[in-house]
């Protein structure tokens, strides 16, 4: 196995480790890209595969270029590097919308700038440094999410509308059945009709995703004068 080490160890570049640099880069980015794909988000396989190389491309015309031409020997590689880390930023903030107080995409974003990482690494033949910082990548992505959904009450913002046939609102009640389901009032509006016979609360809250929802509609009844309930889409 001698000549596969010879082989990976080789700085000088040439069209074989070009096609190698290249092939597991592709490799590296669309393992990434994969898991990013499976879950359905904005930048999936191809957008992580075409970062990777990209970034090697560049990373290895950066060692090329002093490499090969005699007026360009004083060269430094990590120049173009460095404009790829922050330039590959403004592709990253692609990745992220808000729906109204919810921010999507920030994962997504952050796979990005480091597959964009791995890109370079490989193209500047750290072969060790992406192949393990690609395995812990996945491992962060994979198990760590899935840590997340156990100890983590993952939430949306919602809002909620209560409707009261009287003036009187019972706001203490109000915020002691929310807090029982561990929602959180972000903000509160009140309005009171012109007869001062009807009067309705609009919160802004934190909706926990495993809220019995049948429960809480049940609680919110029970307290006095309540006439309707509407719990709106995610912001």
């Amino acid at each position: 196995m001698e000549w596969l080490e010879n082989l990976f160890s080789q700085t000088y570049i040439n069209s074989l480790q070009i096609t190698i640099r290249l092939f597991l880069s592709m490799l590296l980015g669309g393992f990434i890209g994969w898991e990013r794909e499976s879950r359905r988000q904005p930048a999936g396989l191809r957008t992580h595969i075409l970062i990777c190389m990209g970034s090697t491309l560049l990373m290895i015309t950066s060692i090329y270029i002093p490499q090969t031409f005699q007026n360009f020997q004083n060269g430094d590689p990590g120049r173009i590097a460095a404009q790829v880390v922050s330039g590959i930023g403004f592709l990253g903030a692609g990745a992220i919308f808000r729906l109204g107080v919810n921010i999507k995409g920030l994962t997504t974003a952050a796979t990005i700038w480091v597959v964009a990482a791995i890109g370079l690494s490989v193209g500047a033949g750290i072969y060790s440094a992406a192949l393990i910082g690609t395995g812990f990548i996945l491992f962060v992505l994979t198990f760590l999410t899935k840590v997340e959904k156990k100890y983590f009450t993952d939430f949306h913002y919602k809002e909620l509308q209560i409707h009261f046939n009287t003036a009187r609102i019972e706001t203490d009640a109000v915020f002691a059945t929310l807090s029982r389901f561990r929602i959180k009032t972000v903000s509160l509006n009140i309005l009171q009709s012109r007869d001062k016979k009807r009067s309705k609360m609009k919160l802004v809250i934190q909706f926990p995703d495993k809220t019995d929802l049948k429960q809480l509609y049940k609680e919110l009844n029970t307290i006095n004068h309540v006439t309707q309930i509407h719990l709106g889409q995610d912001f």
